[in-house]
């Protein structure tokens, strides 16, 4: 475009906002430019286990300002891992046998086709910013340990400690009342062996565009083996987006969901068709088949619990347990809220 045109519409502009001045009817109304309607593909929404509740209203309240979904849910689940009150994420989270936090987290971005991961991270608390920060400053995907940790202190992270006073009390009575044959002392009998918590947040999130992403972080399970790692760092069983068609994660048993990659297959029940929570409840048939006898009770059931959480392409969501379960979602139309999930047993 020239000078002149260009200064030719500037000054019909200026006419035209000066008759609008004048006369504010008809100029006015001929000046305008024509009203355009926004293409909106999906519904904004969020799903994740229910100790995300409050994560799911903060990402929805981001997206809808315009903030990229991966964004808008690692800022959800930060939510509890710094909440130093809550003993299954982050600061605070149980930890191993030794009584170290050793944290897991993970990412996928469905716009970019990307992800991120870090596990078996001590000493930061937000192993979700780390996980994000892979997935966008290099050409990996997992980082474990050590070299996890470092890559955190490397982009300005503070290492701390991350054994709350509530969380190492918990570590201590569960040492106490191990077994009454081992070599602690001061065992008191009247207590049973405490059990063994898992402690995780999945979150799924969908934008107006279609726009999709999933986080999943963990403390883990409890009193675990320094150094194992469960389902949460790992892209396609603790969670999966693919951006065509939507995401899922988990939380539960780590290991009975690596078995079934049930992030990934969730999302592939929901590519051939099925609903969100119709695909949540085929991945968990598919856990009980590669369930080992062990781990069975006398009635062919599990003895753990598991549940699967999605979000497809349109914004419509769901989750399934393998017994009854709760979880958080927010929507369009709805506040952030807990569910029924749906189940395949009524009781272990």
């Amino acid at each position: 475009m020239s000078d002149a045109v260009t200064r030719r519409h500037f000054l019909g502009t200026a006419v035209l906002a000066a008759a609008g001045t004048a006369v504010p009817s008809a100029p006015v109304a001929a000046a305008r430019a024509p009203w355009v309607r926004r293409s909106q593909v999906a519904k904004f929404a969020a799903v994740a286990s229910s100790n995300g509740i409050r994560g799911v209203e903060v990402a929805l309240q981001l997206m809808t300002r315009g903030t990229d979904t991966l964004d808008a849910g690692v800022e959800g689940v930060k939510i509890q891992e710094l909440d130093p009150k809550d003993n299954s994420v982050g600061y605070g989270g149980l930890p191993n046998e030794e009584g170290v936090v050793q944290l897991d987290a993970s990412c996928t971005h469905g716009p970019s086709k990307r992800a991120g991961a870090v596990a078996c991270l001590e000493g930061i608390k937000t192993p979700s910013e780390v996980a994000r920060l892979v997935l966008k400053y290099t050409n990996h995907i997992l980082l474990v340990g050590e070299g996890a940790r470092r890559f955190a202190l490397s982009y300005g992270f503070q290492e701390e400690n991350l054994l709350t006073p509530e969380s190492r009390e918990l570590w201590l009575r569960w040492r106490a009342n191990r077994g009454a044959t081992d070599d602690w002392v001061n065992v008191d009998q009247r207590t049973p062996p405490m059990a063994r918590p898992t402690g995780t947040i999945n979150l799924n999130l969908v934008n107006e565009k279609g726009e999709i992403s999933s986080v999943t972080t963990t403390s883990g399970l409890a009193w675990k083996i320094p150094g194992r790692s469960g389902d949460s760092p790992i892209v396609g069983a603790g969670q999966y987006t693919d951006g065509e068609v939507g995401a899922a994660g988990s939380t539960g048993l780590g290991e009975a969901n690596i078995m079934v990659c049930g992030g990934f297959l969730t999302v592939e029940h929901m590519r051939q068709g099925m609903k969100p929570t119709d695909a949540c409840l085929a991945t968990l048939k598919r856990v009980v088949a590669m369930t080992p006898p062990r781990l069975l009770g006398p009635a062919g059931r599990p003895t753990y619990q598991i549940q699967f959480y999605a979000v497809n392409k349109a914004g419509d969501y769901g989750c399934a347990g393998l017994y009854p379960t709760r979880y958080a979602a927010c929507d369009d139309s709805n506040g952030a809220r807990e569910l029924d999930g749906a189940h395949l047993f009524d009781r272990r």
